[in-house]
């Protein structure tokens, strides 16, 4: 987003403006991360909490509210309780001027910061301006947004709840994979898969290509498939078979951070696309099916054996194709699993529906932002 500010506002260098206090938070490393506790630990995954903790020595009771940045995510979290750090990629910021935190984050939120990759962003953030407006006005703003942001939240919440939804379907119709009620027998993925392809290594486009290029961002850890940031590819005939996904494939995340590894979603869509290195093309065989498998891999008894068998490559996590498919599950009819995508293709059309009215709301709260840090309104 570009804004030009009003002329009344002062607008001052980031660094006069903002001040970098990491330091002075105490920091976890993700093995000591709790499923459950009395306080929220903030590390910049997609998700607004990494984890909890029970340790009250290492957490902050007076530094908030704060603005925490993901220095790889380029995400902007607004924290207002007390809360620990996770141990990489995060800055806590700070004004050190008359500014309001909450303004702060909204304008922060508003800039658009570039990929760089698995990069450090705070160098990007840095060289921005920040506008100061009087506190009076600041707040005022501030008061719009937070009332836009619960009408976009609560949109956002309905696809939570589908995502539940779905978990639970999955659940009641093969049981719980921990202890397998139904007796299902138990094999591995390799039992339920025909192929197992890596994606390509070549760079890919910001512009031009023939095909769109799925990357490790665009399959999330709910299990599905993101199609924003999308980049661009050629590819010559005899790679197209190897490269490219095509409706009905599993997409499977073969590295990234721990928590984050192992994310599978099915491709539905109609027009192939190529995936990138990082992601592995699964093809079921007669006996598989792609939701079903996706279904195991997105419970949390599945995103738990994720984790338990992944390997950590230099700050990364890694599961290769062959690991992958050493995964135990359980092995229902393939009539089953069959009934298990219809449910799951028929509850994502609704999904649909519900993310087109959510990218109305997102448009009028880009729109009404834009307006309320320009001084329009």
């Amino acid at each position: 987003m570009s804004l030009i500010f009003p002329a009344h506002w002062d607008v001052l260098p980031f660094s006069v403006a903002v001040k970098d206090v990491t330091s002075e938070y105490s920091k976890l490393q993700k093995s000591e991360y709790l499923e459950q506790g009395k306080f929220p630990i903030v590390d910049q995954g997609q998700q607004k909490f990494g984890g909890y903790t029970d340790d009250d020595s290492v957490v902050s009771l007076s530094g908030y509210p704060a603005i925490v940045f993901g220095d790889h995510t380029r995400i902007f979290k607004f924290i207002d309780e007390p809360f620990c750090l996770g141990a990489d990629g995060v800055k806590v910021l700070e004004p050190k001027v008359e500014l309001d935190r909450k303004f702060l984050f909204y304008y922060f939120s508003s800039l658009t910061i570039e990929s760089a990759g698995y990069s450090r962003h705070f160098k990007f953030l840095k060289e921005n301006v920040v506008p100061v407006p009087s506190l009076v006005e600041q707040k005022r703003i501030a008061a719009i947004l937070d009332k836009a942001e619960a009408i976009r939240r609560k949109r956002q919440q309905a696809i939570e709840l589908v995502d539940d939804f779905l978990r639970a379907v999955f659940e009641d119709m093969f049981g719980d994979p921990v202890n397998n009620p139904k007796g299902f027998p138990i094999g591995t993925i390799r039992d339920l898969v025909a192929t197992a392809d890596y994606g390509t290594s070549a760079k890919a486009s910001e512009a031009y290509g023939e095909y769109p290029i799925l990357r490790m961002g665009n399959v999330t850890y709910q299990g599905r498939i993101d199609l924003k940031d999308l980049k661009y590819i050629d590819l010559e005939g005899k790679d197209q078979s190897k490269y490219l996904a095509r409706k009905g494939d599993l997409l499977f995340n073969r590295t990234n951070s721990k928590e984050l590894v192992g994310k599978a979603a099915v491709y539905d869509m109609d027009d192939p696309v190529a995936i990138a290195g990082y992601l592995i093309r699964v093809r079921p065989n007669e006996r598989g099916n792609s939701y079903y498998i996706a279904g195991y891999l997105n419970s949390a008894h599945g995103k738990a054996t994720l984790k338990s068998v992944c390997k950590s490559i230099v700050g990364m996590a890694n599961i290769n194709a062959q690991e992958m498919q050493n995964i135990p599950i359980m092995l229902p009819p393939a009539e089953m699993q069959r009934r298990y995508q219809e449910l799951v293709v028929a509850t994502r059309c609704r999904l649909i529906r519900i993310n087109s009215s959510l990218k109305v709301v997102e448009e009028l709260f880009s729109s009404l932002s834009h307006k309320c840090l320009s001084g329009q309104i």
